[in-house]
């Protein structure tokens, strides 16, 4: 069986009060937040907490193990939950088959492929749907990805969000945080300038406003930088 373990957070379809999962660990509603205490998958133990902030959530998240080693997927969205709900429910599938094609073994590659595959995917359904839902178009979402394949982990973000390591200070009992991924954010000079070759001919691609950079001067992240 592919997937010892599969959640994808959609808390609207869950009921209030605390449960126990399949996995281990209980899980539950307190108010705006949901969370599942100490769970198993492949390679040890794992807890997750949802908080809600707008009236409709927009963030989805989901840990996936098996034969291709733990998967765990952070995705924030905007604009409303269709692309982040799209992005759980197919990008693990994507990143299956890109593994399959390379044999069973888990690259920087693969996990970039089923990136691309699942984008191309969303921006498929966007156009499927301008007639009777054209909504949809405005909607986004950030995405992190952290794969622990044989030992090696794999790390992959594509928006603002960020991986951070909680690692143990020797015998002293402090934990040290450890950022494993950089933001694509306007505000990054880095970002300014990729923004600025990727659209030259655009001297709106990057707009400072009320002290702030934003791309088009609407956002301050970028979804279409590996």
């Amino acid at each position: 069986m592919m997937n010892l373990l599969s959640l994808c957070w959609k808390p609207f379809g869950h009921g209030g009060g605390d449960a126990v999962s399949a996995a281990g660990g209980r899980e539950g509603k307190d108010g705006l937040l949901w969370f599942r205490d100490v769970g198993r998958y492949g390679s040890g133990e794992f807890s997750m907490a949802v908080v809600q902030a707008n009236q409709v959530l927009e963030d989805q998240s989901q840990i996936e193990s098996g034969p291709l080693g733990t998967f765990v997927g952070v995705y924030d969205g905007h604009g409303g939950p269709d692309a982040s709900r799209y992005v759980c429910d197919n990008l693990f599938r994507n990143f299956q088959a890109a593994s399959a094609d390379s044999q069973g073994v888990v690259t920087p590659e693969t996990i970039q492929t089923a990136f691309r595959r699942t984008e191309e995917g969303f921006t498929a359904l966007v156009s499927d749907l301008w007639s009777t839902r054209p909504q949809v178009a405005t909607t986004g979402t950030c995405c992190l990805v952290g794969v622990i394949f044989q030992q090696t982990l794999f790390v992959a973000n594509l928006g603002d969000s960020r991986v951070v390591l909680g690692k143990k200070v020797g015998n002293t009992g402090g934990v040290a945080a450890i950022q494993l991924s950089t933001e694509h954010n306007a505000n990054l000079e880095d970002i300014r300038q990729e923004l600025k070759e990727m659209h030259p001919d655009d001297p709106q691609i990057v707009v400072l406003k009320h002290g702030v950079w934003r791309v088009k001067g609407i956002i301050q992240f970028c979804q279409n930088a590996y």
